[in-house]
C-alpha cells in the first residue's frame, strides 16, 4: 500500500513539474508592454518540439515551439487597448491562463536600498498607501532578493506576486518605483508595470554582466556584492520580458571608487540594454529610456566633503547632466538638496522619495515620452569669465536661457587655488568663493581669498552640501537644484 501511495506521489509531482507554465514572473493581474511594441511571454514544458499556442481574447493568438532546453517563447500581438484580457496558452499537455492581464507600460526599478526603501517608510506613509490603492491600473510585482554564481533562466522565488495596488501589496513595495509610476500615470493615462527588483547595499558590480564588466577594470568581489550575482539572479529572468524602461537608484556602495563608476555605470546601461532588446526578440528598444536618481545627502556635516561628491560626478560619466553623449536616452533627478537628517532608517535613507519622484517623472516626460517644453533638468553652466584685476569669476546658466534662483550666497562654490597657472592638483588649496553679485542668468564670485592663480571651480562639493532644498542655485520657473560640478583647470 506505501508503495502504491509513494509511486501515486511521485507521478502527481512529476506531471506538476511537467505540466504547461508560464515563468515566475507572468500571472493574472500582471501588465504586458502595449504597442506597438509586442510583449513576449514564455514558460516551460516537457514536450520538445510540441507547439504551444497562445490566446489574447479577442486579439487573436501566437504560436511556438517548446525548444530543447524546455522553454518555449512566443511574441503576441501589438496591442494598444487597455484591457482587461485573459491570455491563454495551450499545448497537447494542457493549458494554463492569466486573467485580468493589461497592456501598458513596464518599467524595471532596480539599485540598492534607497530602491529598495519601502512605501510604509516615506514620510506621510499612510496617506501615501491610502492614496496609492486608488490606482488600479498601476500593478506590482516584486522579486526575492538571491544571487546566483551563474546566469538563472528564471527566478528562484518571487515576494510578491503581480497584484493591485493594496493594503497588502503596497507597504512593503518600493517606494520610488511606486511614487514614480503614479506621478506619472496621469501624464500617460495607460497602465503601468512596476517590476521591483532591488538589494540594499549592492555595488554597481553585483547588477553587471561579465560583458558589462569587461569594458572597465574590475576587481573580484565575493558574496551579495560579487560580481554579477544579482545580474546572475535578478535581472537576467526578465530579459524575455518586453519592457519600455527602467529606473535606478544606486551608488552609495561604490562611493570611493568614482573613476571605476564612471565607466562601470555606462557600461552596465549599454550592456542592459542590448541584453533586454536581443532576449526579447528585438522588442524592447536597443536604446531603451533609463533613469536614475543621483544620490542624496548623508551624514549631517555640511562642511565634509567624503565620498559622495565625486560619485555623484561620476553618475554621469564626469559630464555633469543627461543625457551626454556618454549616456544617451538617460535622464536623472537630482537629490543632494533633500537631507533626513533625522531619518529613523539612517541618514543615508532620507524618507523624502516623493520630492525625488517628482523629478524623475519630468525626466521620463521629456526623455522617455518625448514631451516638449519639460523643464525637467535644474540649471547648469555653460560660460566662465574670470576678471583678475577685480578678482571676480562670472558664471553663465544655460547660454542665458534659464532665469536662476540665488538661495545661499555664502556656500555652494569653491574654488582651486595654486601656485600652477594651469590646473588643480591634489596638494593644492579648494576656497570658499561667495556670491557677490547675479542677474536673471548668471551668478559673479569673489575670488580675493585667492593670492595665487585660481584655476579650479566647484559647486556643492560636499555629502551634505546643504538643508532641506536650501543649497544655492535653483532653476527660477522650475525649482530643480543646480546639479554638482567640477573644472579642474584654469579659467
Amino acid at each position: 500500500m506505501w508503495t502504491s501511495c509513494v509511486f501515486v506521489l511521485l507521478c502527481q509531482v512529476t506531471a506538476s513539474l511537467a505540466a504547461l507554465k508560464f515563468a515566475s514572473y507572468y500571472g493574472s493581474h500582471m501588465v504586458l508592454q502595449r504597442g506597438p511594441q509586442r510583449a513576449v511571454v514564455w514558460g516551460t514544458a516537457s514536450t520538445i518540439g510540441d507547439v504551444v499556442t497562445v490566446t489574447v481574447s479577442g486579439h487573436g493568438h501566437a504560436t511556438g515551439h517548446v525548444a530543447n532546453d524546455g522553454t518555449w517563447k512566443v511574441k503576441l500581438p501589438a496591442i494598444t487597448e487597455h484591457g482587461p484580457f485573459t491570455i491563454t496558452a495551450k499545448s497537447s499537455e494542457g493549458h494554463v491562463t492569466l486573467t485580468d492581464v493589461l497592456f501598458g507600460d513596464v518599467w524595471v526599478c532596480s539599485g540598492q536600498s534607497n530602491m529598495g526603501f519601502s512605501l510604509n517608510h516615506v514620510i506621510n506613509a499612510s496617506q501615501e498607501i491610502a492614496t496609492a490603492s486608488k490606482f488600479h491600473n498601476i500593478r506590482i510585482f516584486r522579486a526575492t532578493t538571491v544571487q546566483s554564481p551563474t546566469p538563472l533562466q528564471d527566478l528562484k522565488s518571487v515576494s510578491t506576486h503581480w497584484s493591485l495596488p493594496n493594503s497588502n501589496s503596497l507597504p512593503h513595495f518600493s517606494a520610488v518605483c511606486w511614487l514614480y509610476a503614479e506621478y506619472l500615470y496621469p501624464h500617460v493615462n495607460h497602465p503601468i508595470g512596476l517590476v521591483d527588483t532591488a538589494w540594499g547595499g549592492t555595488p554597481v558590480e553585483a547588477w553587471s554582466s561579465p560583458d558589462a564588466l569587461g569594458a572597465c577594470a574590475a576587481k573580484q568581489k565575493r558574496g551579495p556584492g560579487g560580481h554579477s550575482v544579482l545580474w546572475n539572479a535578478m535581472i537576467n529572468p526578465f530579459l524575455h520580458m518586453t519592457i519600455y524602461g527602467a529606473i535606478w537608484y544606486q551608488g552609495e556602495s561604490n562611493a570611493g571608487h568614482p573613476d571605476a563608476y564612471a565607466c562601470q555605470f555606462p557600461a552596465m546601461i549599454r550592456d542592459w540594454r542590448k541584453k533586454f532588446h536581443d532576449a526579447s526578440l528585438r522588442e524592447t528598444h536597443q536604446n531603451f529610456p533609463f533613469g536614475f536618481v543621483q544620490i542624496a545627502a548623508n551624514a549631517h556635516n555640511l562642511h565634509n566633503v567624503g565620498g559622495f561628491p565625486p560619485l555623484r560626478w561620476a553618475q554621469t560619466a564626469k559630464v555633469g547632466h543627461v543625457p551626454n553623449h556618454k549616456m544617451p536616452n538617460t535622464f536623472m533627478a537630482v537629490a543632494l538638496d533633500l537631507p533626513d537628517f533625522h531619518s529613523p532608517y539612517g541618514t543615508i535613507h532620507p524618507r523624502y522619495k516623493q520630492d525625488v519622484c517628482h523629478r524623475l517623472v519630468l525626466g521620463a516626460l521629456a526623455v522617455a515620452y518625448h514631451r516638449k517644453n519639460i523643464e525637467y533638468q535644474g540649471p547648469f553652466p555653460s560660460a566662465f569669465t574670470e576678471d583678475k584685476s577685480k578678482h571676480h569669476l562670472t558664471i553663465e546658466y544655460d547660454n542665458g536661457r534659464t532665469p536662476i534662483e540665488v538661495r545661499d550666497t555664502k556656500n555652494g562654490f569653491d574654488i582651486c587655488c595654486s601656485a600652477h597657472a594651469t590646473t588643480c592638483g591634489a596638494h593644492d588649496h579648494w576656497l570658499v568663493a561667495p556670491v557677490t553679485h547675479s542677474d536673471t542668468s548668471s551668478v559673479t564670485l569673489s575670488t580675493s581669498g585667492c593670492t595665487q592663480h585660481v584655476v579650479g571651480l566647484r559647486y556643492e562639493w560636499r555629502t551634505s552640501p546643504c538643508e532641506f532644498k536650501k543649497c544655492a542655485i535653483y532653476g527660477r520657473d522650475n525649482d530643480l537644484p543646480a546639479p554638482p560640478f567640477i573644472r579642474t583647470t584654469a579659467f
